[in-house]
């Protein structure tokens, strides 16, 4: 067992390795350039205002500037990133089981089945996209609008004649924007590194807000060191804990017949079937963040309402899913986002496992599971043992979503309240290395494979 990083002195010798990672690093900095044209008709002074002000603060926010690479606080054209393409995906996976004709379809032919689902992907991200883009602005303008600001950070309406050409315009160039980051991220995936393309783009919005955040967590000077010792010690362990949970594994024994050798028959095969203890990754992370959005989305369309009670119903909605940065954040909204997070995962890890059906897989191989009959008896076996261990990937999960409230609550424990208004980098530390670690692992396996296959047997991974 050896550590050798000496295939790092072969990226550049082999000249398709070079010209990906040159590409990659091309379209990666176009994204970020166009991540800051701001969309047309944005009131800057307003803007920065409202960014100022605490009603800018929160998980709601802080979240979607996550997903985006900091576009949303920005509001560039750029401000959905990915993320409607993300849930589109999410919505078809969650489809296909449910829809039968879909699911044969599928199994029919995978390959076709395949270009079917990234076809229809597409087609579903535009009304996502543009559906996200309307929400986004309500919900700016409303808390821009009762923050004390009074004004809107972009005046719209569709149906408002002195509004409308100046709205359907942002909203298709919102649009476009994301779509344009969707075509950058399958470029990447096409001609830079492949399959890694959103990944990317979501992996470079993420550090590139890691200088303001650092400014941002040293500018007081009585909690500077304190805050950033702990932003380390809780980047580290986070870290640890991501890379054990990613990569444990439930190994199940399985049994492969022998093969024919001539006139003579092989003894069977003992071999493992690795069952993932988090097969779901950041998925319920996104799908529960969608859901919980949607209450401040319905309620910014009322909350400027003329009749007091139905304003104030929606105003206590926005405030309960919409604020929740600091000790004294709604704990009801954390308890409800670990909880579902907790339900997504085993509900997304049963979907991803029943489409994989390995019991009948293993019966066409003529495999079987000692103790246990082939086919059905075995899927039902094998989900048994996936649900158990899902529970500690699911509840992994949960805590990495609850953690920037778990930090806010240690700052007030140990006299720092004042700090835990800065909380808002753990969000980052938490989900977003949940992302970065799992990025960084899956681009190190690609180079890897693409060096072995280019005949460099010399890896960058750990021996």
């Amino acid at each position: 067992m050896k550590s050798t990083f000496s295939g790092w002195r072969y990226l550049w010798k082999s000249e398709d390795i070079r010209r990906k990672l040159i590409i990659t690093f091309i379209l990666l900095v176009i994204y970020r350039l166009a991540a800051n044209v701001p969309a047309p008709g944005v009131n800057q002074e307003i803007l920065e205002a409202f960014l100022n002000s605490s009603a800018a603060g929160g998980n709601f926010l802080g979240f979607l500037d996550l997903l985006s690479g900091g576009t949303v606080s920005n509001f560039s054209l750029l401000s959905m990133g990915v993320y409607p393409y993300i849930t589109a995906q999410i919505i078809l996976q969650l489809l296909i089981p449910i829809i039968p004709s879909l699911q044969k379809r599928i199994q029919e032919d995978p390959r076709e089945g395949r270009r079917w689902q990234e076809k229809w992907t597409y087609y579903l991200a535009v009304p996502m996209a543009a559906l996200s883009a309307i929400g986004q602005i309500n919900i700016f303008n409303s808390l821009s609008i009762n923050s004390g600001i009074g004004q809107p950070i972009l005046p719209f309406g569709l149906t408002n004649p002195d509004t409308a050409l100046a709205s359907w315009t942002v909203l298709i160039a919102m649009t476009a924007g994301t779509m344009f980051a969707i075509w950058l991220g399958e470029l990447i995936s096409e001609y830079g590194i492949r399959g890694q393309g959103l990944s990317l783009i979501i992996f470079a919005g993420i550090v590139s807000q890691i200088p303001a955040q650092l400014v941002a967590l040293l500018a007081d000077e009585q909690t500077r060191w304190v805050m950033l010792g702990l932003t380390l010690v809780v980047i580290v362990l986070t870290v640890l804990v991501i890379v054990y949970v990613q990569q444990g594994r439930r190994n199940v024994p399985v049994m492969y017949p022998g093969r024919r050798v001539g006139n003579r028959m092989s003894m069977p095969v003992k071999g493992t079937l690795p069952l993932m203890v988090n097969l779901s990754g950041m998925i319920p992370l996104i799908f529960a963040s969608a859901i919980l959005q949607f209450p401040v989305i319905v309620a910014s369309w009322f909350v400027n309402s003329e009749n007091p009670g139905v304003r104030d119903f929606f105003l206590n909605i926005q405030n309960f899913f919409g604020n929740t940065t600091g000790a004294t954040s709604n704990w009801g909204y954390w308890l409800i986002y670990f909880l579902m997070v907790v339900t997504f995962t085993f509900f997304y890890t049963t979907v991803m496992f029943d489409q994989q059906n390995y019991g009948e897989n293993l019966k066409k191989m003529g495999a079987s599971i000692p103790g246990v009959h082939t086919g059905a008896p075995t899927q039902k076996y094998l989900g048994t043992v996936q649900r158990r261990i899902t529970l500690i990937g699911a509840v992994f999960l949960g805590v990495v979503a609850i953690l920037p409230f778990l930090v806010s609550l240690l700052l007030g424990a140990i006299g720092l309240a004042a700090a835990s208004s800065q909380t808002s980098i753990f969000l980052i530390t938490s989900s977003g290395l949940l992302i970065v670690v799992g990025v960084v692992r899956d681009t190190f396996q690609n180079i890897d494979a693409e060096l072995k296959l280019h005949g460099y047997q010399e890896s960058l991974l750990v021996r």
